[in-house]
């Protein structure tokens, strides 16, 4: 059951084949689903209360005692609920067994009679029939999320294909045919069919030696330096071994791009991709032909890591210093550690692979615990230049009329001129920050969050980024009545805005979230890239990662060091990353990258080390940083956060929770309660306690010592969670 403990039933037919199965059971007055995780002699209950089982359900195949290993091992190291732990690493459609809706196809092909109709209409066609048909003629498979415009969703497509394939024009495609058109997608790419480089081979030939037993090892490869390649080969010698490959890759985006990758490469293989934007139905199906073994490979993102696999023989994390790693509500898990311990406990090898690995990941493989693999240079060409804008130099026109700068808009301009695309990076969305009164000074605020409303032009909407509340800009100051009200600060459609009119003739594309809402519109806006319809995208951190456009060759960063004044400390190492992401963007084959970064404070180490392509040496000082400070990787985390509609209350509730602490273990350190850095967020006030020791493993017993303490305390008021390894302070 999804709580904090677990209830015996007598058996009645169950055997420990059914181990990991659901069954149903009465549960108080009603009858609930529940999974079985173990079998007893005896039950600390008294005979006369336990209650038999109900039916078990056979139609699925079993959780697999890894699985419910590595689910448990979770549930103790972050602390939370077995159950609730358990019942969240099931796709919701096993969970609640509505597994009877057939999925809706997710790819088409053209039949002979649609085609026939395609080439030779009778009578006059509807002009969007006949658009879609060439459409789907246009490849022996089309995938319906490529058929929805860039902005968002045709409402219409939906009701066009079920009667096309009414009409016996179009057929659902198959994995197999899918898998196939991929293979000749990622063929046709500019950079296959490079010879490795010697950094490559080395890599290849050590992870070769050690399939078959556990080791994690670090794949430290520069943007561009093929680590994509060194994984594919892996896997072929995998597979051919009868064993399956997970893969975990950190942004729904990426999927579809890496699984045609792997495609062109794993011929024969049986590819699927998991993650939460697929349908219930469909993502279920998925699910279990990983549980079954039809799969061979499975990508996907944090969810996946949990996915039964009987013949799993590899585990990869790509871009494995991503925070979207980390589960960040229910069980707040990080995936790479995760499957790390699942990997050991399976004795198979785990590859992680970034251009910036976390200093946790980066410290282990110095201290000897991973093994390092480097990968120092790109097979297809030089490494982009940077170039650090110092904008004291090149200062604002003003707040309310801000514009990059002027070296970066001559490269733009010249960039386009060439024929090639750039990018331009802005990780703020929106088109103002902040809406301003300029008589009394009053700043539009969400009045639900500590957070100031966040102007959208287009939508005429100032909207809440935290909360989701939206309301219409007003036109006079609520406070002194005054007209005169000034949007301050730039955001992505601002920028598209001042771009579109200081490069006139540019063919722009912003890319955020408010363009980009799915995985169908993200799919339509890289077939516009690919096929040259735009010179110039705008976007947020959506675009740094992993995406490949050959035609690309200069990237510029507004507002580059705005991070840096964040008081995380972990802020610098983000921001790196980040730059170092989206700069890998610039430049393949024979076309060189160029990186301009604004800054106002360029003599800042991380910019000096930026420019060198120098990660190791920034790391290493943030690491003797860490190290004098006890900071993680030398020390363990944890936070107990609570929220309250009043923040006295929260407060109140942390200062008891420090005293139940105190006496624990003096091993730990216990900080005073304080309020979170965002204190009202959706009309809850909010405060956090922070515990840290330098001994994990007194640590964890602490931990569960403290937790076991406050599940004790009656709090009607206050809502908590424990969160292990915080990556947000």
């Amino acid at each position: 059951m999804p709580l904090d403990r677990l209830f015996d039933y007598h058996n009645v037919d169950a055997s420990p084949h059914d181990i990991g199965r659901r069954v149903q059971v009465p549960f108080g007055r009603t009858r609930a689903t529940g999974i079985i995780t173990g079998f007893t002699e005896a039950s600390d209950v008294p005979d006369a209360q336990v209650k038999p089982i109900g039916p078990v359900d056979r139609t699925l195949p079993p959780i697999p005692a890894d699985v419910i290993d590595t689910v448990r091992f979770a549930a103790i190291y972050y602390q939370h609920p077995f159950g609730a732990a358990l019942f969240s690493a099931l796709p919701p459609a096993v969970a609640a067994a509505v597994l009877a809706r057939t999925p809706r196809p997710q790819a088409w092909a053209l039949t002979a009679q649609g085609r026939a109709r395609q080439a030779a209409p009778a009578g006059r066609p509807a002009p969007k029939q006949q658009a879609l048909l060439d459409r789907l003629a246009a490849a022996p498979v089309v995938t319906e999320a490529s058929l929805h415009p860039a902005d968002g969703r045709d409402p219409a497509l939906a009701g066009l294909l079920r009667r096309f394939a009414e009409a016996g024009w179009i057929e659902p495609a198959s994995d197999a045919a899918q898998h196939a058109q991929d293979a000749d997608a990622a063929a046709a790419q500019p950079d296959a069919g490079f010879s490795l480089s010697a950094g490559q081979a080395a890599a290849i030939a050590a992870l070769y030696d050690n399939l078959g037993t556990f080791g994690v090892h670090l794949l430290f490869g520069v943007t561009g330096s093929g680590k994509t390649t060194v994984y594919a080969r892996t896997m072929e010698q995998v597979l051919a071994q009868g064993r399956q490959v997970l893969m975990l890759v950190p942004e729904i985006n990426l999927t579809p791009q890496l699984g045609a990758a792997l495609a062109g490469d794993l011929h024969g293989a049986r590819i699927v991709v998991l993650h939460s934007g697929l349908p219930a139905a469909e993502r279920a199906r998925r699910w279990l032909a990983a549980a079954d073994g039809s799969a061979d490979v499975v990508v996907g993102t944090r969810l996946a890591a949990f996915t039964p696999m009987p013949r799993l023989g590899l585990v990869v994390v790509d871009e494995e210093h991503d925070a979207s790693f980390k589960q960040e509500e229910g069980l707040r898990y990080h995936a790479r550690d995760v499957l790390v311990w699942r990997a050991r406990s399976r004795g198979i090898p785990v590859v992680l692979g970034s251009a910036t690995p976390v200093l946790e990941t980066l410290h282990n493989a110095q201290s000897g615990r991973y093994r390092l693999l480097r990968l120092d240079e790109r097979p297809t060409g030089p490494m982009p230049s940077i170039e650090i804008i110092d904008l004291r130099r090149y200062p604002r026109v003003a707040a309310h009329k801000p514009e990059p700068s002027e070296p970066l808009l001559k490269a733009l301009a010249a960039q386009i001129d060439r024929g090639e695309q750039g990018l331009v990076l802005i990780n703020r969305r929106g088109y103002s920050p902040v809406l301003r009164c300029n008589g009394c000074g009053w700043a539009a605020g969400c009045n639900r969050c500590s957070a100031r409303l966040v102007l959208h032009q287009r939508q005429r909407t100032l909207r809440c980024h935290h909360c989701g509340q939206s309301q219409r800009p007003p036109q006079f100051c609520p406070t002194c009545g005054n007209p005169d009200l000034t949007a301050l600060g730039l955001g992505t459609e601002r920028l598209e805005e001042t771009l579109a009119r200081l490069l006139p003739g540019a063919r722009l594309l912003r890319v955020d979230r408010d363009t980009v809402r799915s995985a169908a519109a993200w799919e339509a806006a890289r077939e516009r890239i690919r096929r040259r319809e735009v010179d110039l995208l705008v976007g947020t951190q959506m675009l740094a990662k992993g995406h490949d456009f050959p035609r690309l060759t200069l990237v510029g960063v507004i507002d580059g060091d705005q991070a840096l004044y964040s008081s995380d400390f972990r802020a610098p190492e983000r921001l790196f990353a980040l730059l170092t992401q989206v700069a890998g963007r610039a430049g393949r084959a024979d076309l060189p990258g160029r990186v301009m970064i604004e800054t106002s404070i360029p003599q800042h180490p991380l910019f000096e080390a930026l420019a060198r392509h120098d990660y190791a040496r920034f790391a290493g000082q943030l690491l003797d940083e860490r190290r004098q400070m006890r900071l993680p990787p030398f020390s363990s985390q944890a936070i107990l956060r609570a929220d309250a509609v009043a923040l006295a209350d929260a407060i109140e509730f942390l200062a008891a929770a420090a005293s139940l602490a105190a006496g624990l273990d003096p091993a730990v350190t216990v900080y005073d309660p304080v309020p979170a850095l965002l204190v009202r967020r959706a009309g809850r006030e909010r405060a956090q306690l922070l515990v840290q020791s330098s001994h994990r493993g007194r640590f964890q017993r602490f931990l569960a010592a403290w937790r076991q303490a406050l599940s004790a305390q009656r709090v009607s008021k206050v809502h908590w969670i424990l969160d292990v390894d915080p990556l947000e302070l």
